[in-house]
């Protein structure tokens, strides 16, 4: 699923060539499971004529500011992405569009023609996304209901430590629900995990205030760096976890289940762990890996 860098890249990717401009077509999808709350038409007759102003985003959800409201916000679900033609913008891996297809896509939900010809589209081939009209898409939900955005809102260490010292779920359940954290997906909390070399079952509570900190150090530095290079996954440190996960480097991964997600781990990676009344408290090393 697009996390918070693929979904930033296509932030910036609007806000270079989109502001400022005028919609003169809009062509929205008769697709009720994504097209949320409003009919193709309506939701068309309120794009005609606005001004793009600026792409806003929090956590996974982007949304266009226009020179009046309604204002369109995307919640990518899982292969959601957003395509400009003519321009390079990071996409999933997943959304399953090619640049030889036609255009716009059949996976189209979303498409704007510009006063300048710019054309834009946001697909979504398994229908997992939702796209919306809202008055002001940050005050309600799921916007409304998210957690402090990981890249623009990060806590400090101290209270990163504080938040976590009495919960009582497994460290990777956490870091994926959106209310605590807004932006952390499966791949980045495999990949900050797997740097901090924290187990994903670990019990929250038992982790040290050295684990803490190091975790909110991997946190920052992970989505930092992906942001930075604009969720391009060829250009992420070729130490990263990540591309054992895609089957970019030699080796098998072991897939470990946390709620409906599963983690990934090369089974090069050492796991060291002792039990505590019934609860693995686990340490990972993987010194071939670094």
């Amino acid at each position: 699923m697009p996390e918070l860098p693929e979904v930033e890249a296509a932030r910036r990717a609007v806000e270079e060539h989109c502001v400022g401009k005028k919609i003169k077509k809009a062509i929205i999808a008769n697709d009720t499971k994504v097209i949320d709350g409003i009919s193709p038409s309506d939701f068309e007759a309120a794009l005609l004529g606005k001004t793009v102003i600026s792409a806003q985003r929090k956590g996974k959800n982007l949304w266009l500011q226009l020179d009046s409201p309604p204002f369109p916000s995307f919640q990518f679900g899982m292969a959601g992405a957003i395509y400009i033609k003519g321009v390079a913008v990071t996409k999933y891996k997943r959304s399953a569009v090619n640049d030889t297809d036609e255009w716009p896509s059949k996976y189209s939900k979303f498409f704007i023609e510009l006063d300048d010809g710019l054309e834009l589209s946001f697909t979504d081939k398994r229908r997992f996304a939702r796209v919306r009209l809202l008055k002001d898409p940050a005050a309600v939900p799921p916007i409304s209901e998210l957690g402090p955005d990981a890249l623009l809102e990060p806590m400090t260490v101290d209270e990163f430590i504080e938040s976590l010292s009495k919960k009582k779920i497994a460290i990777k359940a956490l870091l994926l629900d959106q209310s605590y954290i807004a932006g952390i997906g499966n791949w980045i909390a495999d990949e900050v995990l797997y740097q901090a070399r924290i187990h994903p079952l670990q019990i929250v509570a038992s982790l040290s205030k050295e684990n803490c900190a190091n975790l909110h150090k991997c946190i920052k530095e992970v989505i930092q760096y992906a942001v930075r290079v604009d969720a391009e996954c060829s250009r992420f440190p070729l130490e990263w976890l990540f591309h054992f996960r895609w089957g970019k480097k030699p080796g098998k991964v072991n897939a470990i289940e946390v709620g409906a997600d599963s983690s990934q781990f090369p089974k090069n990676w050492i796991f060291h762990s002792r039990e505590k009344k019934s609860k693995a408290f686990v340490d990972g090393l993987a010194p071939d890996l670094m």
